[in-house]
């Protein structure tokens, strides 16, 4: 009979999410016994890849969507803007501590500044950007932020897009404390400190159901070594759109009535140099009607491996696979009884985005690049390339007997504390921190909260309502992480 292993934490997926929770938990509980599952051969294989994300520091510095317009026309409300903004800036500071603490190393390798900006073409969309300009000009964590309707002015934050353009309207806002982050390059750096703090790692381990003991652990069985018995008191699903497969083996009721709803992503990069050089900035722009949030068009220096390029899209497509290793059967073999009305309800309520969805897969290069061409007049098919990036699972929740397509991330997690796990999207990685503290609060309590906040400088929230707070907060971090302050 095989040994009982037993561990005081297990996490499923060897993603950004993880790698955060499972390093605030080490600071946290130092003599921790904490095991992570990867199904794939190597860690931050999925959404956490380079190439499988847009890199994009999301602060709501140039994202459109995280502020929408007002129905009236009056100045549009922030509050949303503000709150990823913070999160993010807890994001900076915990990596900031990292850095210090030698957990993470150049900062060089996995972050650097790059301009956030946003760009649009039609009056209706400057009279939005003008008065979304207003609003967080005033802001301190958005001090800087600059809008403009010249074409000289814009031509010189990002010539690339201006170059060939026919005459026109267009405005655009720019910050230059924007950030191109390589979140699987900070994963893996995590990950090897965790390792030397005798954290298990096991990758080609494939966790496919989890079970409830009497008192409350959680046994896990793997798709191989079936004879392994291994315990955990508590768990933690952060395995992409996986993570509801899991959450609905595990049997808590929390987890009734939602679904996913799996898109797929591709891109469009060039990495001519001469181009590259033209364009340094991520350029986000506002998404198609009936487009889901995440397609938000974008033009974005990359730096990966010390090599940069830039990206254009999301085009987005229908896949039923949860993950970009997934399979196929992912979501037929998610519906069950209590989740079919929600799925029903949100196909029949996004009919929109179906259409968009069947457009989008059934265009030609052609096609793409002439979209490309709305940013880059100048672009040639000859310079880019198309390729596959990461599978999104955007949440599908219920709502009464019936469901709503909603955007972000949300953490599922279990009455007693035991199990949790994590659904959605964008803005995923950049506001890890802020989510995995969520988690730790709801595995150990708000106490164990606030020893973490306290020992991690620019970690308390709330940063923007103090103007003199958030400047210090911006320069220390940037300072450390070697960013433009």
């Amino acid at each position: 009979m095989s040994e009982k292993e037993k561990y005081d934490f297990a996490l499923v997926g060897a993603g950004v999410m993880s790698a955060t929770l499972a390093t605030l938990l080490k600071i946290a509980k130092p003599n921790s016994k904490i095991i992570i599952f990867e199904r794939l051969p190597q860690v931050s294989m999925e959404s956490s890849d380079a190439w499988n994300n847009a890199g994009t520091g999301h602060a709501a510095l140039c994202e459109l969507n995280y502020m929408p317009d007002s129905k009236d026309g009056s100045l549009p409300d922030p509050k949303k803007a503000i709150a990823i903004n913070e999160q993010f800036q807890m994001s900076r500071a915990f990596w900031a501590y990292c850095i210090e603490q030698g957990i993470l190393s150049d900062p060089a390798s996995f972050i650097r500044t790059v301009p956030h900006m946003s760009f649009v073409t039609t009056d209706k969309d400057i009279d939005y950007l003008s008065r979304r300009h207003k609003v967080l000009a005033d802001q301190p964590l958005f001090e800087g932020m600059e809008y403009s309707t010249s074409t000289k002015q814009i031509s010189q934050w990002a010539p690339l897009i201006m170059d060939g353009r026919a005459p026109g309207n267009v405005a655009a806002t720019w910050i230059e404390q924007g950030t191109d982050v390589d979140y699987g390059e900070m994963t893996r750096q995590l990950i090897n400190w965790l390792k030397s703090k005798k954290v298990s790692v096991e990758t080609n381990v494939e966790v496919k159901r989890l079970y409830q003991f009497p008192s409350g652990s959680w046994q896990i069985f793997l798709g191989t070594s079936s004879n392994r018995l291994i315990e955990a008191d508590r768990v933690f699903v952060g395995a992409g759109g996986w993570a509801l497969k899991l959450l609905q083996s595990a049997k808590i009721p929390q987890i009734k009535g939602y679904g996913t709803f799996p898109v797929s992503g591709h891109f469009l990069r060039t990495d001519n140099p001469e181009i590259v050089a033209r364009h340094n900035a991520k350029v986000y722009s506002q998404a198609p009607v009936g487009a889901p949030p995440m397609s938000v068009p974008h033009l974005d220096k990359r730096v990966v491996n010390g090599k940069e390029s830039l990206l254009f899209g999301p085009f987005a497509g229908i896949n039923p696979k949860f993950l970009k290793h997934g399979s196929l059967l992912d979501l037929p073999l998610s519906i069950r009884q209590h989740n079919l009305l929600p799925y029903l309800s949100v196909a029949i309520q996004n009919f929109d985005l179906l259409k968009y969805l069947i457009r989008e897969i059934t265009k030609s290069k052609k096609q793409k690049i002439s979209q490309l061409k709305e940013f880059v007049p100048s672009a040639q098919a000859k310079d880019w390339v198309y390729y596959e990036a990461g599978q999104r699972a955007q949440i599908i929740k219920p709502v009464g007997r019936k469901g709503i397509l909603q955007f972000g991330t949300e953490v599922i997690a279990s009455t007693d504390g035991t199990i949790s796990g994590l659904l959605g999207a964008s803005p995923g990685a950049s506001v890890s921190v802020a989510i995995m503290m969520e988690v730790v609060e709801k595995m150990l309590g708000q106490s164990v909260v606030g020893q973490l906040k306290e020992r991690v400088p620019g970690m308390m929230g709330n940063l923007n309502s103090d103007s003199i707070a958030a400047k210090k907060n911006l320069r220390s971090t940037a300072k450390i992480l070697k960013l433009k302050a």
